[in-house]
């Protein structure tokens, strides 16, 4: 394909973000990352401490820029007890595994059991929680991990890469891809947390948020959020989002729940890489923000388990507090692992690539 010769407005600079002690003991520095785009007014940065998203800032319709992630302003605070995986790259499987234990290839593995008898988010030290050596490439940021055989009871060495890439149309784009030494699960995503009204806005601004997936079905979960192993049409259901909704109007009627945390099912044409997913909009800032991926699934958290009390503050101490945000997390179904054919395969084997594509659209609506 031909490319243009005219130059991007996009810059991206790289700064300090602090440092911290690995486990063992030597000091480590972490790197932010920053866009920006001009012609958008838009930045947004990730620094290497977990592949982190740490600021998305846009416009609103009168020109007022917003940061509409969440996350904190130093290190020390994404160290914390606190940080509930704020815009971070989640592995090596994203979402909970049953009982936290799993069979590849007639082997059993034990893994590190992290949400009661259950693995969640790759384990106590997930891909969130770790230093990606990094590079740059023009507007490309390209983090790396090796994850050793064995991290976390997971089988093989397995070297993940992430690309992100904010475009001159504010599109901002995250390649996953992963190789392996021996058959592993492999199941990546990004945790953020958006809203559109400003990350500080909570459920007084997440309210009057406008949802739709692109989903004919999903996947029931029992009270501790491991799939059933059905997979269930959304017509007729609060899970049917395929005309847009309001979340005031949806969220608490899930029923056994406090909001959404379920996978739904993409639909997507065989013949087709990339699907939209989903899309949000908020109408009164006029912020809207559309998602594409070539995965089978999304995840819809609706921070259900964020506090309710002020425990929590984040970026220039604004608090945020239960249904204050809401995560797309792009991925194969939960539990995959341990679920029958019907759902995607998850294993990665030596010789093959995991590749995952994830883009979010950021644009401001015609009102």
């Amino acid at each position: 394909m031909l490319k243009s010769c005219e130059k991007s407005a996009v810059e991206l600079k790289t700064s300090a973000f602090g440092s911290y002690r690995d486990p063992s003991g030597v000091c480590q520095q972490v790197h932010k990352f920053t866009w920006t785009n001009p012609n958008k007014q838009t930045t947004v940065e990730v620094i290497n401490w977990g592949a982190t998203i740490t600021s998305i800032q846009l416009p609103d319709k009168t020109g007022k820029i917003e940061d509409i992630v969440t996350g904190f302003d130093s290190i020390e605070e994404y160290l914390g007890e606190k940080n509930r995986y704020y815009g971070a790259t989640i592995g090596r499987v994203a979402n909970r595994i049953a009982r936290a234990s799993m069979t590849v290839d007639g082997a059993r593995y034990q893994l590190a059991a992290n949400n009661g008898p259950n693995h969640l988010h790759g384990g106590e030290l997930g891909f969130d929680k770790v230093l990606w050596d990094h590079r740059t490439d023009g507007t490309r940021l390209i983090l790396t991990y090796n994850s050793p055989h064995l991290d976390q009871g997971y089988p093989g060495a397995v070297l993940a890469t992430v690309t992100f890439q904010l475009t001159d149309d504010n599109d901002f784009a995250i390649d996953y891809k992963a190789v392996t030494t021996r058959s592993t699960p492999v199941n990546l995503t990004n945790h953020s947390y958006f809203n559109l009204a400003g990350h500080g806005a909570g459920w007084a601004g997440l309210k009057e948020h406008e949802i739709v997936i692109n989903a004919d079905r999903y996947t029931p979960v029992d009270p501790a959020g491991i799939p059933t192993g059905r997979i269930l049409d959304v017509s007729g259901s609060v899970f049917d989002l395929r005309v847009r909704r309001r979340l005031a109007d949806v969220l608490h009627k899930v029923p056994g729940a406090p909001g959404f945390d379920h996978n739904f099912c993409i639909q997507k044409p065989s013949v087709q890489d990339l699907a939209f997913v989903a899309e949000v909009q908020h109408r009164d800032s006029g912020r809207s923000m559309a998602l594409y991926s070539n995965q089978p699934g999304v995840q819809f958290y609706t921070g259900n388990f964020m506090p309710e009390d002020d425990s929590s503050r984040g970026k220039l101490g604004e608090t945020y507090r239960k249904h204050g945000a809401l995560c797309l997390e792009t991925q194969n179904y939960p539990d995959a692992i341990n679920q029958q054919a019907d759902f995607p395969a998850v294993v990665l084997r030596p010789g093959e690539q995991y590749h995952h594509v994830a883009i979010f659209k950021f644009r401001l609506l015609d009102v």
